[in-house]
């Protein structure tokens, strides 16, 4: 059996595309309610140890634990079975990776044998397969028992992409004296920190689709640091999804190659792109409105996309290549 690779972040699943999900999640909500109905002794999930950022995932805790926490922070599904061999490897790397993180994401841990309706709500096809769900989106990453770095990789690009759709927050850790049911629930109650609380309320807005909600706590945020790079990211982000609510995506992006010296439509198409992944046409379709137009209108173009350049990392290769491209056009 080949080793399975870790696709580059464009054939990942980690994209704006991917967000909108492709796993039916519906099914779930009856197997809640079943596992409800049939609950009795069982007591509920496995509780994790003392300070951890680990739960184990249940049907019936499916949507408070899994749905609800990736409003906060991205949640990474570990499905495994006990006679799994690999899984056997894969989980103590999840494990450490949840704690070296310290509360960027959760791990939950799903018993496919035990929980069939989740298995079949992502169509699990073998095991250990682990997917991501952000702002309750689910998204694939990768099957089979990766080395250490491997794993490492696809967790920062998963922290990368959950910032740039508006969930960066941090988790307080589980568990403890409060028993089993001191889930991720309990993290999100106020911390000292303000910029906990605020990072908890802008993306319960986010996944609710509050546009003005979330960027106002964005920028409450931007007023304790501006220099914060994650509420830089998620203001620009929420306000991009806020400009776009009601755009007829496709008629923008044809509109704007029609007519590639349009700022405006130009503008609308580049944020289409980004939004759905495609960062790198984003930034070449503003880059040559930069070069078309002139004065204001050339002005507006430059400006949006250093605005749009937020929404990355300050050395993302593909950030790195527009800002030399834009300078260019420029000058």
């Amino acid at each position: 059996m080949s080793t399975p690779r870790v696709p580059p972040p464009s054939q990942s699943g980690l994209t704006g595309a991917a967000l909108r999900g492709a796993v039916d999640l519906g099914a779930l909500a009856k197997a809640r309610e079943a596992s409800k109905a049939g609950a009795g002794s069982n007591g509920g999930p496995g509780a994790p140890g003392a300070g951890s950022f680990v739960i184990d995932v249940t049907a019936a805790n499916f949507e408070a634990d899994v749905i609800n926490q990736s409003a906060v922070v991205p949640v990474v599904l570990d499905l495994w079975a006990s006679w799994c061999a690999p899984c056997k490897q894969l989980t103590p790397v999840l494990e450490r990776l949840a704690a070296e993180f310290g509360g960027r994401f959760l791990l939950a841990k799903v018993d496919v044998d035990a929980e069939q309706q989740i298995a079949a709500a992502f169509q699990v096809q073998s095991i250990p397969s682990v997917f991501a769900v952000i702002a309750g989106q689910p998204v694939p990453l990768f099957q089979g028992a990766l080395p250490e770095a491997q794993v490492r990789q696809v967790i920062d690009e998963l922290l990368k992409v959950a910032a740039e759709n508006g969930v960066a927050g941090r988790l307080q850790p589980i568990g403890g004296d409060a028993g089993p049911a001191a889930g991720p629930a309990a993290a999100e109650e106020p911390q000292d920190d303000p910029a906990d609380e605020l990072f908890l309320q802008a993306g319960e807005a986010i996944a609710t689709g509050d546009w003005p909600s979330a960027e106002a706590a964005y920028r409450q945020l931007l007023e304790l640091d501006a220099n914060d790079p994650d509420a830089r990211a998620g203001l620009t982000m929420v306000q991009l999804r806020g400009r776009l609510q009601g755009v007829d995506e496709l008629a923008a992006v044809q509109a704007s190659d029609a007519a590639p010296g349009d700022v405006d439509k130009a503008i609308v198409a580049a944020e289409v792109n980004i939004a759905n992944g495609d960062a790198e046409r984003g930034y070449d379709r503003l880059i040559q409105a930069v070069k078309l137009a002139a004065g204001e209108d050339r002005a507006r173009a430059r400006t949006r996309l250093v605005e749009l350049f937020d929404l990355a990392l300050p050395d993302d290769p593909q950030v790195m290549k527009a800002r030399r491209a834009l300078a260019a056009a420029l000058y």
